[in-house]
């Protein structure tokens, strides 16, 4: 296992290089040496994940150096590999190594691309260091550093007003989360003495009801409050129902850094220390039931919203936020290998669909909103076709119970692992998840017949109109814009202004196919390790026997479910986008306010601008006019300043440059010396 060791450091020296060379090593250099380290990641990190696979691995841990030795707190940077480890290092090496290489097509007019590849290798680092973790302190080094790398991710485009507000936002909303994560490695300490994260999971179950803690004369279980803590942490870092608002606004960044970071990435961080405590949680069933709560909220909230944005990354972007709510929920019902699985296969999927909007993007010169888009698979077939695979992962559909692209198995074990909870919570996530999977099925489906179907609408939008008639190309970061090609402008067919859109470059395309092949066969290869298998885990997480059990028993009609879902999704957008495009209008005509209020999503960003933004800003301004400069100004620095000024204004008016002046002082003076000394 010495080969981790490479794994987890080499991104972080690729990144240096890059990062420190910046443009004196060129972009070709500093793009190579990234891509190739992720590269070589990914190849060492394969193996490892087969061997668990086979049975032939044990979990290990590998020594760094030692860290913090101080009374009761002693622990030392190592990292830990066992099956959930290998799972994330195969997600997040696999993806990074295909962003860094489609970037290498996105971004190939950017001026900054060293510095985007520094960042990029640098954020890939802090994920790996965070999933190796052995100890909780180690981890949240982890989870910090993935904070700062999306923050600068994020605003990349400095210069774009709403790409620093967006950095800024994430970073804020995620350090509401980061404190109740920090709460949570305090009291975890406190209560068991260790940060070590195996002696804390050993020693969890004996404390099952048997700790409490006070607090305003009542009593709550200690686990509970520890695992509810801990579980902020997790709402912030994959944008769950309340602290999600960073998410949307995250899409100013570039699209491979969608891709990276909240698809397959950073927003997985949550879901894999939930599971990675799962022996500690499942001593606490109060928390789980709010586990399973938020997760079911949240999927059930972002799939509402993404069924009315028109931003092709947005739609995806809700996308996640609702995948993400089936993870969560899964583990709340106790299923963590589904919580697991989903986290794995979605990765693949989710990741082709950002990068294929990316695609999509590129050839429409940047436009976003859908409503511009129509007809496009006729022009960029490799594009279509890996989107395709994509939706049909993300939708879960399968062949006569044979085969299923990814979505159709990760996705099933998550519903009928609620349905067989057998909890009242479960069963209100089963519905939940259920309405879910119906409104994920009509809005990616939305997404396909406006961009791929239809009659071409490139025509109504400014921005393609604008790039047609700049012969010179110029890249304007204001959008999602990193580089611009030269597009044929010759009249074409359909009469959209002499438009054409164009596949793109191969080395954004193979991305997209290898991506595609996870989408199809994930799901089919690798369910029966994930979901059945014990020994595939070997206590990596906590193995829930009785309900992998239950789930087999389930009846036909809830297996049925996510089937019959999906294809009503299906139905319905086929008919409001293909059948009678008038319907879309029609029904919001008719639910208005509706509509405004999934539009305006639930409203969430007015009411926390009403209640923490606005009051935050007004306390700021007060302390700043009437504290800072109205009393501590006034009576501190200016105060001064304004006595030794008057000071001066009286000193000024004695040197009046006269001998006789000067003479009278002396004497004043030495009269006034005598006279002391008389009375003394």
């Amino acid at each position: 296992m010495s080969s981790i060791l490479i794994i987890v450091f080499l991104p972080l020296l690729a990144s240096a290089i890059a990062g420190l060379g910046n443009r004196a090593l060129g972009n070709t250099v500093a793009k190579s040496v990234t891509t190739a380290g992720l590269f070589i990641s990914c190849g060492l990190s394969w193996p490892i994940f087969i061997s668990f696979l086979t049975g032939a691995a044990e979990p290990t841990v590998v020594p760094v150096l030692q860290w913090v030795h101080s009374g009761n707190m002693t622990f030392d940077w190592a990292l830990r590999v066992d099956t959930l480890t290998a799972i994330m290092l195969v997600v997040i090496t696999s993806v990074s190594a295909l962003v860094h290489l489609y970037s290498w097509g996105y971004m190939s007019d950017d001026p900054d691309q060293p510095r985007f590849f520094s960042y990029l290798s640098l954020f890939t680092f802090a994920m790996l260091m965070l999933v190796t973790a052995d100890n909780l302190v180690q981890m949240f080094f982890g989870w910090e550093g993935v904070g700062l790398a999306s923050y600068l991710l994020i605003g990349f485009w400095f210069k774009k007003p709403s790409a620093g507000a967006a950095a800024i936002k994430a970073f804020v909303v995620n350090r509401v989360g980061d404190l109740g994560f920090m709460l949570g490695i305090f009291g975890t300490f406190l209560v068991f003495q260790t940060t070590s994260i195996p002696e804390i999971l050993a020693a969890a179950p004996a404390l099952k009801g048997a700790s409490t803690i006070g607090f305003l004369g009542m009593r709550f279980d200690t686990l509970t409050i520890l695992c509810l803590l801990l579980f902020i942490g997790a709402m912030g870092k994959s944008a769950q129902l309340g602290l999600h608002t960073w998410l949307p606004d995250a899409m100013e960044g570039p699209t491979p850094v969608s891709a990276l970071i909240h698809a397959a990435t950073m927003v997985t961080a949550g879901v894999f220390m939930v599971c990675r405590l799962s022996p500690m949680f499942q001593a606490a069933p109060d928390a789980l039931t709010v586990v399973t709560f938020i997760g079911a909220a949240t999927c059930f909230f972002a799939a509402t919203v993404g069924t009315t944005q028109w931003d092709i990354k947005r739609v995806i972007a809700y996308s996640t936020c609702s995948q993400l709510g089936y993870m969560f929920f899964a583990a709340g019902v106790g299923a963590y290998g589904a919580a697991m699985f989903h986290l794995f296969t979605h990765a693949f999927f989710k990741a082709l669909l950002f990068l294929g909007a990316g695609s999509v993007i590129h050839a429409m010169h940047h436009e976003q909103d859908m409503r511009y888009y129509g007809n496009l698979r006729k022009h960029i077939p490799i594009t279509f076709w890996a989107m395709m695979a994509g939706t049909l992962a993300i939708t879960g559909v399968g062949i006569l119970g044979v085969f299923g692209f990814a979505g159709f198995y990760s996705k099933d074990s998550i519903l009928e692992a609620a349905f067989a909870s057998g909890t009242e919570m479960g069963r209100t996530a089963f519905w939940l998840g259920a309405f879910a999977a119906l409104l994920t099925s009509f809005y990616s489906w939305r997404l396909m017949f406006l961009t791929f179907w239809g009659k071409p609408r490139w025509s109504q939008s400014e921005h393609i109109q604008h790039a047609v008639h700049d012969e010179h190309g110029h890249a304007d970061h204001g959008h999602d814009h990193a580089h611009d090609d030269h597009h044929s402008h010759g009249e074409h067919d359909d009469g959209t202004a002499g438009y054409h859109p164009h596949e793109s470059p191969w080395v954004m395309l193979t991305p997209l196919i290898i991506l595609s092949v996870g989408a199809v066969f994930a799901g089919f290869v690798f369910s029966p390790y994930f979901i059945d298998s014990e020994h595939f885990w070997q206590g990596a997480i906590y193995y829930n026997e009785h309900l992998i059990h239950s789930m087999h028993g389930v009846p036909l009609w809830v297996k049925l479910t996510a089937t019959a879902v999906m294809l009503i999704g299906f139905v319905v957008a086929w008919f409001a986008y293909i059948k009678d495009t008038s319907i879309p209008r029609k029904f919001v005509d008719q639910f208005r306010n509706l509509h405004a209020f999934l539009y305006n999503k639930w409203y969430f960003d007015e009411l926390y601008n009403l209640i923490f933004v606005k009051p935050a800003f007004w306390l700021g301004r007060q302390l700043w006019l009437k504290g800072d400069v109205g009393l501590i100004d006034r009576f501190g620095p200016n105060g001064a300043a304004w006595v030794v000024e008057k000071g001066a204004v009286v000193a000024r008016k004695v040197q009046s440059g006269y001998l006789y002046s000067y003479a009278l002082v002396m004497l004043l003076g030495l009269v006034a010396a005598i006279s002391w000394m008389m009375v003394q």
